[in-house]
């Protein structure tokens, strides 16, 4: 039997078409707008020049649109691929603060500030699954995504740790820090390309100082 997180993940299509990728883009941008309130079946459809038949077939209901829009945004964070047989410090260096650079540019967003307001609220009130939604498709599937990465450079000795959720969790803390908290409370932080960038390297270096090979050697 399955359970709801079940039944809205397999509404949500793995491979999306342009005109698919569209609704999402302008589901998005009506969030970013207009809030909640804006996010209607009738507006996404005129905004993305479809049919509102055409929305359920594709993504279900409401909420496996949410999952869809989470997992578009979600996505933007990639993870750069790493030959295991060649693999060194500096190949994994560059992979690690690639990811923390794309993390930060997407969770300073206007789009993902969006998103989380929206999954905070809809949790408090109980009004859908968009909490379990962000949560699964957020923080989780960036630790799914990541932790092969990490677990990769321990076998190649580049890095030491116990266990990796923990170096996981380590690693989030010294990309994000306090920064979505506070834009989610609606700080104006300068979240410019060369701020992201310095703090991309500044965590990446951070983490590699508490569990690179030469941490674990002094």
């Amino acid at each position: 039997m399955t359970d709801k997180k079940d039944d809205l993940q397999a509404k949500v299509p793995q491979a999306l078409s342009p005109r698919q990728s569209n609704v999402l883009e302008q589901a998005l941008r009506l969030l970013v707008e207009g809030g909640d309130r804006a996010l209607t079946t009738a507006s996404i459809a005129r905004a993305a020049n479809c049919s509102k038949e055409s929305l359920y077939k594709w993504f279900g209901d409401r909420d496996g649109l949410l999952t869809a829009m989470v997992r578009w945004q979600a996505s933007k964070v990639r993870v750069v691929p790493l030959a295991r047989e060649r693999l060194d410090a500096e190949a994994l260096f560059s992979s690690l603060e690639h990811f923390a650079r794309d993390w930060l540019l997407v969770l300073s967003s206007q789009t993902s500030i969006a998103l989380n307001r929206l999954a905070i609220s809809h949790a408090a009130s109980a009004k859908s699954a968009l909490g379990d939604i962000v949560l699964s498709n957020g923080p989780v599937a960036m630790a799914a995504r990541l932790k092969p990465v990490l677990i990769m450079g321990k076998e190649a000795g580049l890095l030491f740790f116990d266990d990796v959720d923990e170096a996981f969790r380590t690693f989030f803390g010294l990309v994000v820090g306090d920064m979505q908290i506070r834009l989610l409370l609606g700080d104006r932080l300068e979240q410019t390309d060369a701020k992201v960038i310095r703090d991309a390297r500044r965590a990446t270096k951070q983490f590699f100082a508490l569990y690179g090979a030469q941490a674990s050697a002094d």
